[in-house]
This record gives structure tokens, C-alpha cells and sequence, in this order.
């Protein structure tokens, strides 16, 4: 991460240089701003991307008992086995 001070910070570079890497704005040697390059994602993709909410739902998610494609498969199957096809 590269960090610059402020006061000798040139937006319009440090946007660019945010593409690549996060920039640190430091004041009298605090951090008071982060960039972050977002060029190439969505409105949706950056909201997502920065909601507690949306990765608490990730989260939880990760957690849940997962079943292979092939099981999945057995169940589809039996699921339209049982159907009549009228």
C-alpha cells in the first residue's frame, strides 16, 4: 500500500496509482482518507463489495452443508422422475 502525505498529494496520479494498489492519505502523519482503484467493476459490484451485510450473508453461507453436482443430479433426478408428463 503506498501512503502520501496530504498536502503534496496529486489526485488525478494517486487515482491512477490506485488501480494498482491502495493509496494511504495521511495528515500530520494520521491516515484521514483510503483509495481504492475501482476502475472496470459496476455500481453493484463496489456497493457489494464494501456492505457488512452482504458478506455476514457470505459468511453464513460458507458455513451451510454443501452436497456434490452429483448428488444435486440424483436429486433433480428423482425430483422429474416423479412428475407425470401429461
Amino acid at each position: 500500500m503506498k501512503q502520501v502525505v496530504l498536502e503534496e498529494a496529486d489526485l488525478k496520479s494517486w487515482i491512477s496509482q490506485a488501480q494498482r494498489e491502495r493509496v494511504l492519505i495521511v495528515r500530520k502523519g494520521k491516515p484521514v482518507a483510503l483509495i481504492v482503484g475501482v476502475e472496470g467493476m459496476d455500481k453493484e459490484q463496489i456497493e457489494l463489495g464494501s456492505s457488512p451485510e452482504f458478506w455476514r450473508l457470505i459468511e453464513a453461507r460458507r458455513k451451510e452443508k454443501t452436497i456434490t453436482r452429483a448428488q444435486l443430479e440424483r436429486k433433480l433426478k428423482k425430483i422429474n422422475s416423479g412428475r407425470r408428463t401429461d
